[in-house]
Parts: structure tokens; C-alpha cells; sequence
């Protein structure tokens, strides 16, 4: 592994279904819960989520994080989840620092609270909320160069035992969720799990050629239709760039009749 982070791409459902009991989000949950009780307990971690996107890098500063309900027409319920987990000041300063230093811009943020993409999945892998949160904003410009450098930037954090999670979903087309699934929508999402599963884990391709792939991610079969708007995928993107090495293993669950991954590295 030539990152000294541990580094985990997760798909984190909708909205807040995965904290509700949806049925359709059973495995997901499953799913998270096996991954944190596989991987090393971390001493802090990083998420970079995909509802968050910002002209330049942006780290949450605050010692006690608020929760942003960003998500609309949920139970009363949605809107009272708690997750009262403890920021850290200090490793959001030296992640700015890692990243200015590298030539990516980024700023400091003490105001914003961490979102859906944040607190549901760390609710469902280490529910007792004590292990200190960084939020690190996407670019709005939704580049992936950009991201795999801004990973690249993130592997010269020297923290120890710091888990970086990129939360997104493999399989993002929202209008398609809502709709009765036909062949393109089957064919589509099972096209691009296949070509996403190969880039990711064939370690016999060189670092280059995984590079350019995740770049060109676009020309991939079903990838548009997989992602309309690329901001569910490149989280993923971030997290190859802070190991910049094929994935360890992929997690594979269903997710509202869609197959969806998780990937680790």
C-alpha cells in the first residue's frame, strides 16, 4: 500500500434512508458496518462527500461540528439524527497546509456543518461518535485531474492512523432511481460497475493508464448514464490520488434494485 492513510470509497445511499430502516438500504448498512469492523479503528477521519463542492478546498475547522440536514421531504425524524462527533482543528489546519503546500488552494471553514454524506455513513460504521471528523470540501469546477491531484496533495499529509473515506455512490442517476428500471437502466449501471471494478482493481495496470481511465471516466460505458453530474463519482477520484496503487478489495450490495460498490484500498 503506498499510502500511509488508510483510504475507503463508499456509497452512502439516499439521503438519510440508511438510518431509517429502508429496506432497500439493508445491505448498504450491512455493508458499512463490515468494513469498519475489518479495517484498523482510525484515531481521526477525513471525508470528502459529494454534497459538497466549493470554488477552492475547503477543510471544516470547527472543535464541535453542527449536522446540515441537506436533504428535503423526509420524516420529522430525518431532521433530528444526531452525531455529535468531536472536529479537529488542528488536523484541518494541517490538511490546508498539505494542500496549499502541493499548489491546490484551500481555505480553512468554521462555520459549515458536515452533511448527509458525512454523518449517515459515520453513524452506521462507529455509532458512538468519538472518533474526531474533517470535512474536505469537493472543487466546483468538478474536475477529476483536479481531484486525483488534490488525493495526491493528501498523501503528503503526515498524520498517523488517519482514515480518509470518500463518500459518494457509484451509481448516481437520480430521475432513474424514481423510475420503473428498464434494459438501459440494468445495462448502464452493470456496464460501468464492470469497467469501474476493472480500473480499480487490476493490479497488473500501470499507475498511468489507471490514471488517465478515471480522467476519461466519462467515455465509459454507462458512465454518463451512470452520472449525469459527476459529483457522486469523484470522491473516488480523491482517494485513488492519496494511494495512487489498485484497490485491496471491492464491496459489492444492492442499493434501491441498483448495484452499487465500495472500494478499498
Amino acid at each position: 500500500m503506498s499510502s500511509k492513510h488508510n483510504t475507503i470509497f463508499i456509497s452512502h445511499g439516499g439521503g438519510p434512508l440508511p438510518l431509517l430502516g429502508d429496506p432497500a438500504h439493508e445491505a448498504l448498512v450491512k455493508c458499512l458496518q463490515q468494513i469498519a469492523a475489518e479495517i484498523p479503528r482510525p484515531d481521526a477521519i477525513l471525508v470528502l462527500s459529494a454534497h459538497w463542492e466549493e470554488a477552492i478546498a475547503s477543510v471544516t475547522a470547527a472543535a464541535k461540528p453542527d449536522l446540515l440536514y441537506d436533504y428535503y421531504g423526509f420524516p420529522a425524524e430525518s431532521y433530528a439524527i444526531e452525531y455529535p462527533c468531536p472536529g479537529h482543528p488542528s488536523l484541518a489546519k494541517a490538511i490546508s497546509i498539505a494542500l496549499n503546500q502541493t499548489g491546490v488552494s484551500a481555505r480553512l471553514e468554521s462555520e459549515r456543518g458536515l452533511d448527509h454524506g458525512v454523518f449517515v455513513p459515520l453513524k452506521i460504521m462507529y455509532p458512538e461518535a468519538n472518533i474526531p471528523c474533517v470535512q474536505l470540501s469537493l472543487l466546483s469546477s468538478l474536475d477529476p485531474e483536479a481531484h486525483i491531484a488534490m488525493g495526491e496533495a493528501l498523501a503528503n499529509l503526515d498524520w498517523d492512523n488517519l482514515l480518509v473515506i470518500g463518500s459518494g455512490f457509484t451509481f448516481h442517476n437520480l430521475p432513474a432511481f424514481f423510475r420503473t428500471p428498464d434494459d438501459e437502466f440494468y445495462r448502464s449501471n452493470q456496464r460501468f460497475e464492470a469497467w469501474l471494478e476493472q480500473v480499480c482493481m487490476d493490479a497488473e495496470m500501470p499507475e498511468a493508464e489507471r490514471r488517465q481511465q478515471l480522467i476519461d471516466w466519462s467515455s465509459a460505458p454507462g458512465g454518463r448514464y451512470s452520472h449525469p453530474r459527476e459529483e457522486h463519482l469523484l470522491p473516488l477520484h480523491v482517494c485513488y490520488g492519496v494511494a495512487k496503487t489498485a484497490c485491496v478489495k471491492r464491496y459489492s450490495v444492492e442499493v434501491m434494485q441498483t448495484q452499487c460498490s465500495m472500494y478499498l484500498w
